[in-house]
């Protein structure tokens, strides 16, 4: 790992983080500056999906002006920028705007590493560097949880997010000056996203791309916050030991899943296997709601390491596109997967506000778990009539 590649993973470590720590500062921001859950899901959406907005330009420019250029600019504009206005936040709409900013900011860190990957690596290693990337990148999910509500305790989170802006804009300098551009395609200029679409067997992956990372998200990003807050009263420190642990599972799984494929001589099985792993693991929360806050942790727990299958889907979907087309494929490939998670936040988010107040305190969130469950029996099914491609030999 030279040194350009290892400030990208640093980068993608501040956009996991940046995804996932509005469930441990949920407290803390509905005291300071009146944020409810509905606001904090709308500010979680806006970065997802201005994220996922970003994804088809960032295509354009991996393969045009290059992965260098294209990650240093925008991680110190939105990823500083966005920072710094989450520090002078006075009111929730001020979130919506900062998390805006800092999903532009972190749109193409891993998308560029990727780029690096397919160009510069010979295909058999690409499916092992793409889970690396994202277990080390979800190093952010265990910053983002009891480290953080510490940081927040002591002091302050406006304190801790100019910390994270001078690290943000550090970082992109850094990008800037140690990142090696591959050779271009000669092709690469005349590619098109119409004719990544033209590819009819990504069509049955793109479905699970859009809801299979949704649930992990969307639980991670903010709601296991206010579901262990409002049914089991749990104090800042629990949800922040819930989402380290939470956040341990999904650094553990992309990992767990990478030499799966070569094991059994297929991706599809082994990403519809992991897929139903969820499923059960969310039905399991809605049937246990309330039972014990220790069996819901360890079913959240499980969403995040069964979770975890987006660098084997990425794979999947890589072995479909030829060489000219990396970039907009694997750019396209991740709009479904940051979409679906801007979606499911702006429609869990309502779910809630239209199931509160209700009798059972637990009610708004098992509403949002079936509403994810239905969503990946969805995917699932679809997914079953995709082409399955076997690993490349090392």
């Amino acid at each position: 790992m030279n040194a350009g590649i290892a400030l990208l993973a640093f980068a993608y470590v501040l956009s996991q983080f940046f995804r996932a720590f509005l469930a441990v500062l949920s407290p803390f921001l509905a005291t300071d500056i009146g944020a409810t859950p509905q606001d904090l899901a709308f500010a979680s959406g806006m970065w997802f999906l201005t994220f996922a907005a970003m994804q088809l330009p960032i295509g354009w420019a991996l393969d045009t002006v290059g992965p260098r250029r294209t990650a240093a600019v925008l991680l110190l504009l939105g990823g500083g920028g966005g920072a710094a206005v989450f520090a002078l936040a006075s009111a929730p709409v001020h979130l919506a705007i900062a998390m805006s900013l800092i999903g532009v900011g972190c749109a193409p860190v891993l998308m560029a590493s990727y780029y690096i990957f397919a160009l510069d690596h010979p295909p058999a290693r690409f499916a092992f560097l793409a889970a690396l990337m994202v277990g080390v990148g979800t190093l952010g999910n265990i910053v983002a949880s009891y480290p953080t509500t510490l940081a927040a305790e002591t002091m302050g989170w406006r304190a801790a997010l100019w910390g994270l802006c001078t690290l943000s804009s550090g970082t992109a300098v850094g990008i800037w000056f140690a990142v090696r551009d591959p050779e271009k395609e000669a092709s690469a200029q005349k590619g098109s996203f119409a004719e990544v679409l033209r590819i009819r067997a990504l069509w049955f992956i793109f479905p699970l791309m859009l809801v299979s990372y949704a649930e992990v998200g969307a639980l991670r990003g903010l709601w296991i916050g206010p579901y262990l807050t409002e049914v089991f009263r749990a104090e800042p420190r629990l949800i922040g030991q819930a989402s380290l642990a939470m956040g341990i599972a999904m650094v553990i799984g992309p990992m767990a899943y990478s030499p799966l494929d070569r094991i059994f001589n297929t991706r599809k099985w082994v990403i519809f296997t992991g897929s139903f792993g969820v499923l059960l693991a969310t039905i399991g929360v809605i049937i246990l709601a309330e039972a014990s806050v220790l069996w819901v942790i360890a079913l959240m727990c499980a969403i995040g390491f069964f979770g975890s299958t987006y660098p084997a889907i990425m794979s999947h979907g890589r072995s479909l596109l030829p060489r000219h087309l990396v970039g907009r494929g694997v750019t396209l490939l991740n709009l479904c997967s940051i979409g679906g998670v801007g979606i499911a936040q702006f429609v869990t988010g309502r779910i809630y506000a239209a199931y509160s107040p209700a009798k059972w305190e637990s009610t708004p969130f098992v509403m949002i778990f079936i509403f994810f469950a239905a969503a990946l029996a969805i995917g699932l099914v679809i997914y079953l009539f995709s082409t399955d491609t076997k690993p490349d030999k090392a």
